[in-house]
């Protein structure tokens, strides 16, 4: 099978795209064809070895832990192990990789007990690959914050992956939600729901004299004493940089969410597996909005793919 691997930390031209053995599924694993992916700031940081911590956790002079990136994907699944009953051959999913990443990769092996679920009938495999990263952190983040109906919350940083989700979700609990963003996201975070909108580059947020039941910091660019001007007594600041506690049941959330029409992926760029590099050096540049993905299986050879054997869909 086709995977992008890198063997030395540093720019996007150390990916590359090469041939290497196609896995095959323990007995509580699922081996998925990958159809779509993504490039997060987890993917490129890994990449750059940048924090330094990144070094101690996958090798300190090269990648030796990882060695294929790719936090999150989409696809359909072909071989199930014989211990797995929740899904067949043929099943459309949708995962995160946590930190064994993998998904740049045409087949990708994961645990039934993990991030994995079925994908929403509502949502292309790009949308959907779109989901887990930017989707579960948004959603941990507002559970750690306990936003309640009625409450109000400012999300500063609300045009990126994980801003985009958190002003949907915060809407569909029933908060009055205000964005933070530059002037040229503003239509797009009103459009998600945030009743109003404050564009940092003419406005300090932490001086617009409100006050909020919650502030997220979406990006990991502010602190809590810098935003306690803006929170109200008892107000909760949550931020990404923190590790909000994983919940067995959160993907489903998402999903169902995402059913009943209430959050949507937001597609800022999307890239074919061959320009792998081109997607890293954008997403690294810090202009993207939403999401960018990046298509394992282009959209017009996907109904040969899905086409598994009588055999395959019979087991």
């Amino acid at each position: 099978m086709k995977a992008v691997v890198y063997s030395r930390y540093g720019s996007p031209d150390v990916l590359e795209l090469k041939e290497i053995e196609k896995p095959v599924p323990k007995e509580n694993e699922v081996l998925v064809k990958v159809y779509a992916t993504t490039v997060t700031a987890g993917d490129w940081r890994m990449r750059k070895a940048k924090p330094f911590l990144v070094r101690l956790y996958n090798g300190l002079l090269k990648p030796k832990r990882v060695k294929i990136l790719g936090f999150e994907l989409a696809g359909v699944v072909e071989e199930v192990g014989k211990k797995v009953t929740r899904f067949k051959p043929g099943d459309e999913v949708f995962a995160s990789c946590g930190f064994s990443f993998g998904a740049y990769a045409e087949y990708r092996c994961l645990p039934v007990n993990g991030l994995i679920a079925l994908k929403p009938s509502r949502m292309s495999f790009e949308e959907a690959a779109a989901v887990p990263v930017g989707g579960l952190t948004a959603l941990r983040l507002l559970k750690m914050s306990g936003l309640k109906r009625g409450q109000s919350i400012l999300i500063y940083g609300a045009s990126g992956s994980v801003g985009t989700f958190a002003v949907q979700i915060a809407k569909a609990y029933g908060a009055a939600v205000t964005g933070v963003c530059s002037t040229a996201n503003i239509e797009l975070v009103k459009s998600l729901g945030a009743e109003s909108v404050i564009d940092y580059t003419k406005e300090d947020f932490t001086k617009s004299g409100k006050q909020f039941d919650v502030v997220l910091d979406a990006v990991g660019k502010t602190s809590k004493s810098a935003c306690k001007a803006v929170l109200r007594p008892g107000g909760k600041f949550v931020t990404v940089t923190s590790n909000p506690k994983e919940g067995p049941t959160d993907l489903f959330q998402l999903r169902d969410l995402i059913e009943a029409g209430k959050l949507k992926s937001v597609i800022d760029r999307q890239y074919t597996f061959e320009q792998i590099r081109e997607a890293h050096a954008y997403v690294e540049s810090f202009r993207k909005k939403g999401n960018v993905v990046v298509s394992v299986v282009p959209e017009s050879a996907r109904s040969s793919v899905e086409s598994l054997p009588d055999s395959a869909t019979a087991a």
